[in-house]
């Protein structure tokens, strides 16, 4: 409703409920202290008559909450078969066309995150936008699935507040304000989503296995990584972790995939091992490779503003970095790694 009502700035916005009737979606908007200008709301879920109602108002942007409750009469399966959604869907993408009007279609979502329905669906439309939030918390994350206009790896923080949704400006320092001045088992690493860059904490701990098989818990990281990560350090450094439970934690709900953050999370895991507490002022960045050496990573100048901005006083970054941002000044100690064995002498 928020975005119906941005848009009904710039012409007819018509809202299309099969599932709610008008008076509660108005009840909402009020709610929301939206003006309700320049939009129609249609409590109707017979494709038929929603396009001979398209083309005779032809507003600037339709809105349909939900595909799933759509209809057509020409079919007698029932709302929310294949058969329905895919035809529903047919004679939008087909008016959206003819018409130039712009379609926001609200999905349902299965049980293991993807949209419902037939994949066809996703082939037909422009773009895949998804809210994701974890029960208890407030925050929303809006992620890209599909984006025939730009990157798919956008990410946009909301905070869900009494007067609606309202955008996190600052997603980096809202995700660290709960770090304490000395951690054990715990660093910042600036990652790169799309275009931003986010700063993440990044939590391990490590027990001593009261079992045979040691378990290895993993929530926002690849644990295929974390094994990977848990290998080299053996061989490389003596940190043995084969025997023991090693968790793996990224508070917040999101999930990194930026190879730049393997550097923290082998940092996090010597100190929550060998009891070397890290300061919450000091980050890395830093992708490991298979022989032990920290290689180089990519957009670091803007990594490192980003960490200069929320004032942190130190970074542990690769050394084939230096050369790229050695002209650059940032009010930060700079430690460039070749390897782990460097790191390891460091953290002692």
């Amino acid at each position: 409703l928020q975005a119906v009502d941005q848009y009904s700035q710039y012409g007819e916005v018509l809202y299309i409920s099969g599932e709610e009737s008008p008076s509660q979606v108005k009840h909402r908007g009020d709610r929301l202290g939206l003006s309700g200008d320049n939009i129609s709301i249609m409590s109707e879920t017979e494709m038929e008559s929603i396009y001979d109602y398209v083309i005779r108002k032809k507003p600037r942007v339709v809105v349909v909450d939900s595909i799933q409750t759509l209809y057509s009469s020409n079919f007698d399966s029932i709302p929310g078969t294949t058969t329905q959604i895919r035809e529903c869907t047919l004679k939008i993408v087909e008016l959206a066309k003819t018409h130039d009007i712009s379609f926001f279609l609200v999905g349902h979502i299965t049980k293991d995150g993807k949209v419902a329905g037939p994949k066809l669906l996703e082939h037909m439309v422009d773009s895949v936008l998804q809210f994701e939030g974890q029960e208890g918390l407030n925050y929303r994350i809006l992620r890209s699935l599909k984006n025939r206009f730009g990157s798919t790896n956008e990410l946009g923080i909301f905070n869900m507040e009494e007067k609606g949704m309202v955008e996190v400006k600052n997603p980096s320092e809202f995700f660290l304000s709960e770090r304490d001045e000395k951690n054990l088992g715990s660093i910042v690493v600036p990652v790169l989503e799309g275009t931003k860059i986010f700063l993440l904490e990044v939590q391990t701990l490590v027990n001593e296995s009261p079992f045979g098989i040691p378990k290895r818990v993993v929530q926002g990281f690849d644990r295929n990584r974390i094994q990977i990560l848990n290998a080299v350090m053996e061989k490389k450094i003596g940190l043995n972790l084969s025997s023991k439970d090693v968790f793996v934690n990224i508070p917040g709900g999101i999930k990194i995939y930026d190879g730049a953050a393997d550097l923290g999370v082998v940092m996090a895991m010597i100190s929550i091992t060998k009891g070397i507490e890290i300061s919450q002022k000091i980050a890395a960045i830093g992708e490991l490779g298979l022989r032990g050496e920290i290689r180089k990573v990519s957009f670091v100048d803007k990594r490192l503003k980003e960490l200069e901005k929320l004032g942190f006083s130190g970074v542990y970054l690769p050394y084939s970095n230096k050369k790229e941002i050695e002209n650059n000044k940032y009010n930060l100690k700079m430690i460039y790694l070749k390897n782990l064995a460097e790191l390891a002498e460091r953290m002692k």
